[in-house]
């Protein structure tokens, strides 16, 4: 997993939980780096788990709601760090609609080595947008999150319904529906 990720995660739990969290969940969770993460190096995806399941732990919050929450606070991180890209959308339903054709082959450009989850587009209006998610690691809470905080980018709101495919989360369909 991409090293932005881990220093945007622990940049969140800093400014929402205070440094002494973030010292204490890096110290729990035994971790390969020692919790010393750089933006372009890549890490172990258990590492990220460890990370919020101490978390989750130490402040009492389930860790799916944890991934959505960063989902939330991860869209404004990457919209301040690449506006370039979302400046170029005039609608959240239009910048969803491209993920795959010019969100992620900008991600790879950045970060050629990037696990990306994929987005099948079911069916797509002017208002509305229905889409698998595919990961094999199952963060569809964190996908929901930066969904979620691209409407508010937009001024917009949404209902965002989503379906488990299976148990384990690395299939999910949602249905969104933007408001008014």
């Amino acid at each position: 997993m991409k090293g932005i990720v881990f220093t945007e995660f622990l940049e969140m739990v800093e400014a929402k939980f205070g440094l002494e969290v973030v010292d204490d969940i890096i110290e729990k969770s035994s971790l390969p780096s020692e919790g010393i993460y750089t933006s372009v190096g890549t890490y172990d995806f258990n590492e990220m788990v460890s990370l919020i399941t101490q978390l989750s732990e130490r402040i009492s919050v389930p860790a799916g709601d944890l991934i959505y929450t960063f989902g939330l606070y991860l869209f404004e991180s990457l919209g301040r760090a690449h506006p370039e890209v979302i400046k170029s959308y005039n609608s959240p339903i239009g910048l969803l609609y491209s993920i795959e054709d010019h969100i992620h082959v900008h991600v790879k450009k950045l970060y050629p080595d990037a696990e990306l989850p994929t987005f099948k587009i079911l069916d797509k209006t002017d208002t509305s947008i229905s889409m698998i998610y595919s990961s094999s690691r199952g963060l569809y809470r964190l996908a929901h999150g930066l969904m979620e905080k691209c409407f508010v980018h937009f001024n917009s709101s949404a209902v965002i319904a989503y379906e488990l495919l299976n148990n384990n989360g690395t299939e999910v369909k949602f249905d969104i529906t933007q408001n008014g």
